[in-house]
C-alpha cells in the first residue's frame, strides 16, 4: 500500500496565516505564549557574543518578549526579518550566540542533518532553545486526539537526510513526540557529539490546553486561567504523567 503523500510546504504558512487569526482573538493564548517566551528569554545568556535568532519565527510574536530577536521562516512575510532554511542557514560561521526553535523541532524529518547546521553557525558556548509539545501520557492523548499532527512516538527517526538531499527539498513534516524521544527519553543522547544537553524541562501546561491552542476552541476565560495555573502547580511533580511542554537546551561544546 502506497503512503499517503505529504502535505505540500506551503501548508506551513497557511497555518501561520491561520494562527495570526487566532492570535488575534485569544488573549489567554497570547498570554501564555507570553510566559512561554519569558522562559526562553531566561535562558538566553548575555555574556555570549552573537546575534539570538529565532528559526520558523511565524508570527514573530517572540519580538514582544524579546525585542532583539531577530525573526525568520521559509517564507517572507513581512513582519519577519528574513527568509531562513534550517537545513541551509545563511549566517556565518560561530555568527549566532542563541538559536530558538518554538513549535519548529519535530516538523524537521532530517533532525540530525539540522543539527550539523545549527552547530556550524553558533559561536562555542552558543545555545540551542527548543519549546515542543511534552509526550507524556496526558500530552499524548491531547495531541492525538485534539490535534492534526500525529504524535509518532513509535514512528522511526530519520536522524540524516539522504545523499544529494538539498535544502530546496524539505517538505512538510510532523512528528510532535520527536524531541520528547530524542531528549527526555534519551533515544538521541548519543548522537549528540559536539554537544552539551543542558536542559530538558517538561512543563505542566493545563492553561495551554484550555486555551485550545492556535486550533481549537478556548474552553473558558479568566477564573479558567487561574484555575489551570493552579493545576499546573498542583501536577507540577509529575511531569511522565502531566507534562504538555518540553523545554531543551542544548549548548555547543567550547573545545
Amino acid at each position: 500500500m502506497t503512503p499517503p503523500a505529504a502535505p505540500p510546504l506551503e501548508q506551513h504558512n497557511i497555518e501561520i496565516q491561520r494562527n495570526r487569526e487566532a492570535w488575534r482573538q485569544k488573549p489567554m493564548l497570547r498570554e501564555i505564549y507570553h510566559g512561554f517566551y519569558r522562559r526562553i528569554a531566561t535562558r538566553i545568556d548575555p555574556q555570549v557574543p552573537g546575534l539570538v535568532v529565532e528559526l520558523g519565527s511565524g508570527m514573530g510574536c517572540i519580538k514582544e518578549v524579546i525585542p532583539r530577536c531577530i525573526t525568520t521562516d521559509l517564507f517572507p512575510n513581512p513582519w519577519l526579518d528574513r527568509r531562513e532554511n534550517c537545513y541551509q542557514l545563511s549566517f556565518a560561521d560561530r555568527e549566532v550566540s542563541h538559536l530558538i526553535l518554538f513549535d519548529v523541532w519535530h516538523h524537521l524529518r532530517y533532525p540530525g542533518t539540522a543539527l550539523q547546521e545549527f552547530h556550524r553557525v553558533l559561536t562555542p558556548g552558543g545555545r540551542l532553545i527548543l519549546f515542543e509539545p511534552a509526550a507524556s501520557w496526558v500530552g499524548r492523548f491531547v495531541y492525538h486526539f485534539f490535534h492534526h499532527e500525529p504524535v509518532a512516538v513509535r514512528d522511526p527517526i530519520t536522524w540524516e537526510a539522504p545523499p544529494g538531499f538539498s535544502a530546496a527539498d524539505a517538505d512538510y513534516y510532523a512528528a510532535q513526540g520527536s524531541a520528547t524521544r530524542l531528549f527526555w527519553w534519551g533515544e538521541g543522547h548519543t548522537r549528540l557529539k559536539g554537544w552539551h544537553l543542558r536542559e530538558v524541562h517538561p512543563l505542566s501546561s493545563f492553561d495551554y490546553f484550555a486555551s485550545g491552542g492556535f486550533s481549537g476552541p478556548q474552553l473558558g476565560g479568566r477564573f479558567l486561567h487561574t484555575l489551570m495555573c493552579a493545576v499546573d502547580f498542583a501536577t507540577a511533580p509529575f511531569p511522565r504523567i502531566f507534562a504538555a511542554r518540553l523545554m531543551v537546551v542544548l549548548e555547543k561544546e567550547k573545545s
